[in-house]
């Protein structure tokens, strides 16, 4: 940052630099001086001159910010005028900005049972129907068929079909510790609002912060092996409070962006893409479903266009992670509780999930187990859990040496 030297006693550039850390850049969580976005501060003749660089020119809190950086500066004894300049971040400065926002949310992250050398990947889609709990599902059972430990989480909770379409049955219930233990299905760890309801049809009528707070529990308070290699998260359609409160629950998340070929259905998922971005959350592929389909006698026919995910992936500059075909195998065996992949793996669905999984561990490799920054963060885990234990431990005895002496 640049300070330029002021000619009034009363007001410095080091004074303007401490009142706008009083500014605050709500999607990142921090004030605008710590991450670099103030460039330079000019003062002159009581002229102050700010300039700010913003991750986007449009960016939709650019009013605010340009506004309470005036207020805060104009404030200042000796500052007769003041001038903010906005300018857009290059790509570059955009990415360190990223990395930075990144490490504040996981140093500043809540304690979870989810495992910091757990690989969690939210699946996403900026529309209903485009078959992204299929995509999860799927994605989560191929994995566990290559030898990966998995959990899978439906956080569609108003849409939960995931108990459904991998054969989850019964309700959670909760353990001697009070965790609930999810509910396991060949290998695979599983939860979903679908196993605490008392029928698969009934309506959730949950809004806002009860969505968050759904969520919460299910990171905090679900008993998740420790050792698993992969978490699938089965996020709800659109950009709302459950994939922001991801972003902030699990800093180590990324997400998978689906969508289907045609035009319509791309453009909409180019916003679930931007809202993961804007939330430090980073997308790491498109996966393209319902990619056209072959009739018996080998003619194919592409009902919803091409090219939709292949498009999307570049524009995003991420890869293409898998094409998968129209088969009506993945409904009739997913209705009937099996995954095409583990029902019918021979199928060019069932070979395409496949192929996704493959792809998917080669981008995102299950964490190594012994080097030094995995170590850490295990061991800073359970310093955590072990502190929560102990703390726990303390306040029982303080209540029995109360309850002791305050018996006659």
């Amino acid at each position: 940052m640049v300070l330029h030297e002021a000619h009034d006693k009363m007001t410095t550039p080091a004074d303007l630099e401490a009142v706008l850390r009083g500014v605050l850049d709500a999607e990142l969580g921090s004030d605008i001086v710590e991450p670099g976005m103030v460039r330079a501060i000019y003062l002159a003749g009581g002229i102050a001159t700010v300039s700010i660089a913003l991750t986007i020119a449009a960016c939709p809190l650019r009013s605010q910010i340009e506004g309470d950086a005036m207020h805060k500066v104009r404030a200042r004894a000796g500052i007769d005028d003041v001038m903010i300049h906005i300018a857009e971040m290059t790509p570059e400065q955009r990415s360190e900005l990223m990395v930075t926002a990144r490490r504040r949310a996981q140093q500043n992250a809540e304690p979870t049972m989810v495992n910091p050398q757990t690989r969690v990947i939210g699946v996403g889609s900026g529309k209903a129907s485009v078959g992204k709990s299929s995509i999860s599902v799927n994605l989560a059972a191929a994995l566990n068929m290559a030898g990966f430990r998995v959990g899978l989480l439906d956080a569609d909770m108003w849409g939960h079909s995931v108990p459904r379409m991998i054969g989850a049955t019964g309700r959670l219930e909760t353990g001697d510790d009070r965790k609930i233990i999810p509910a396991k299905v060949d290998g695979i760890q599983v939860a979903s609002t679908g196993l605490l309801v008392d029928e698969e049809g009934k309506a959730l009528m949950w809004r806002g912060l009860m969505l968050s707070k759904a969520l919460s529990q299910f990171l905090t308070d679900v008993a998740w092996d420790q050792n698993l290699d992969y978490l699938v998260i089965d996020l709800p359609p659109g950009t709302g409070d459950i994939q922001m409160a991801l972003a902030r629950m699990l800093p180590q998340a990324q997400m998978l962006v689906v969508t289907t070929p045609q035009l319509a259905a791309q453009r909409v998922a180019a916003r679930i893409a931007e809202m993961a971005r804007r939330s430090h959350l980073p997308v790491i592929g498109v996966v393209e479903n319902m990619d056209g389909f072959t009739t018996p006698d080998g003619t194919r026919h592409q009902i919803f266009g091409s090219g939709g995910g292949t498009d999307l992936a570049g524009e995003l500059g991420v890869g293409l992670v898998g094409s998968i075909p129209i088969d009506p195998g993945v409904a009739s065996t997913s209705n009937g509780g099996t995954p095409v992949v583990v029902a019918e793996p021979a199928t060019p669905a069932a070979r395409a999930f496949a192929a996704m999984a493959h792809r998917l561990v080669e981008m995102v490799p299950p964490a190594p187990g012994e080097t030094c920054t995995a170590r850490l963060a295990v061991l800073m885990h359970q310093m955590t859990q072990s502190e929560m234990a102990n703390l726990d431990e303390l306040g029982g005895r303080a209540g029995s040496a109360v309850s002791g002496r305050a018996s006659p």
